[in-house]
């Protein structure tokens, strides 16, 4: 026997059970963002190394992503995020599009990471983005739909929230303790990984970085004080726009979220479970520069995305994936043999005109053994079309539900099925 050629390490292969459970999720978060008033668009899966390198920051572009080199010599990846490429888009069009811009996006995303529980290096992701508003109240409406998606997938605040904070309050606690603005970006990244790092090995790393005990002292601080939000006005008002909006139970400050990202200016946040368990759901914030950073004019905005794998860990943790949600065929039309498949061909494409969908077994075969397929399929009609249907007219209708078998005139059978599929409970 040949060897079974495997995937790609880190990649999925989506098999009608998890496709189904991806297009779930899909509709969800259509549904949402549709309700928030959001437009669907989405970006190219490449994109030049160089959009990435000035906006993605050095982790991402040295140790994540996917890079190389096309036939002609460019530098090309598979896009680790959409961001950059949203700013991109907007920035090409700037002038004829509308402000605000309200833009959302689902596909798939590439990184080279080490693959682990909740982590993979092709995923699925949800990108949401706010472009045109610069107000606490903006970023607040990027928190409430994330909230809402939760709630909609039968999340509850005890399982899942969401942390704020703002990277203009970090700063200035900074300042205070005379950490100047060239570390910030490695304090940040220091603050970051606190969660990821053993204790000891996070204070040698914030060493390493030249912070002194003392100030790593009154850095512990800022991390434990879950008041430190009242000195923004910014998170004041989040905070009040998001109970606003009645999502409020979902929201908390935490001073351990900044985000790894170079071009986040503002609020931002990330969606956790309560019990600890997993990586961050989603992760955003406010990014104002970006657009003006490859070649625009000068845009506000603010975003999150949110990825398939950790997100569907948590559902399957709380017992909220669906159990069965493939849409299978709502009738099979029965094979007996070659003289009876041109009859079977049209009852098929009659039924599909009247919006049903329909499978035709495809070879001929025992009865027993295409009812079988049927039921395991969950098909819930066989349309059962022999010598003696044929010769009188009709057609034998089983109805796998109600258990029971009929004979209808071929010309009443699509209102008969479209009847009971109305009604089954009465049929």
């Amino acid at each position: 026997m040949k060897t079974l050629i495997p995937s790609v390490k880190g990649t999925r292969d989506f098999f009608p059970e998890q496709m189904a459970i991806r297009n779930w999720l899909y509709v969800e978060m259509r549904r949402v963002s549709q309700s928030f008033g959001y437009q669907e668009y989405d970006g190219p899966f490449l994109e030049t190394l160089q959009l990435y390198a000035a906006k993605s920051g050095e982790e991402l572009v040295k140790e994540q992503a996917f890079v190389f080199k096309d036939r002609g010599g460019e530098e090309v990846a598979l896009r680790p995020e959409l961001t950059p490429s949203l700013a991109r888009m907007v920035a090409e069009r700037q002038q004829q599009l509308g402000i605000p811009i309200r833009w959302w996006s689902f596909g798939p995303f590439w990184r080279y990471e080490q693959p682990q529980k909740g982590r993979s290096r092709e995923f699925f992701q949800w990108n949401v983005d706010l472009l045109g508003a610069n107000s606490p109240e903006a970023d607040a409406e990027l928190v409430a739909m994330a909230a809402e998606f939760f709630r909609s997938l039968g999340l509850m605040p005890g399982q899942v929230r969401i942390q704020v904070n703002h990277r203009g309050l970090m700063d200035s606690e900074l300042e205070h303790l005379a950490i100047g603005a060239e570390a910030r970006e490695d304090v940040f990244r220091l603050i970051d990984r606190r969660d990821r790092m053993p204790a000891a090995k996070w204070r040698s790393y914030a060493s390493e970085l030249g912070i002194e005990q003392s100030q790593l002292e009154g850095l512990l601080g800022l991390l434990e004080d879950r008041d430190l939000w009242r000195k923004s006005a910014e998170l004041v008002r989040l905070v009040e726009a998001v109970v606003a909006l009645g999502v409020g139970d979902y929201v908390e400050f935490d001073p351990g979220v900044v985000r790894g990202l170079d071009y986040y200016t503002g609020t931002v946040f990330e969606a956790r479970d309560m019990a600890g368990e997993f990586r961050a759901i989603l992760g955003g914030g406010r990014y104002d520069d970006l657009v003006g950073e490859v070649g625009g004019t000068r845009l506000p905005g603010v975003g999150f995305a949110l990825g398939d794998v950790v997100l569907q860990l948590v559902l399957s943790k709380y017992g909220l994936l669906p159990e069965r949600i493939l849409e299978p065929a709502q009738v099979l039309v029965t094979t007996f043999g070659p003289e009876q498949v041109e009859a079977a061909l049209r009852v098929s494409g009659s039924l599909r005109e009247r919006g049903l969908r329909v499978e035709w077994y495809p070879e001929p075969a025992r009865l027993p053994r295409q009812l079988r397929y049927a039921d395991q399929r969950g098909i819930r009609f066989a349309i059962i079309l022999g010598a003696d249907e044929l010769a009188k007219g009709v057609v034998a209708l089983k109805d796998m539900l109600a258990r029971e078998q009929v004979e209808v005139k071929q010309d009443e059978l699509p209102a008969e099925i479209e009847r009971r599929l109305a009604a089954p409970k009465s049929a």
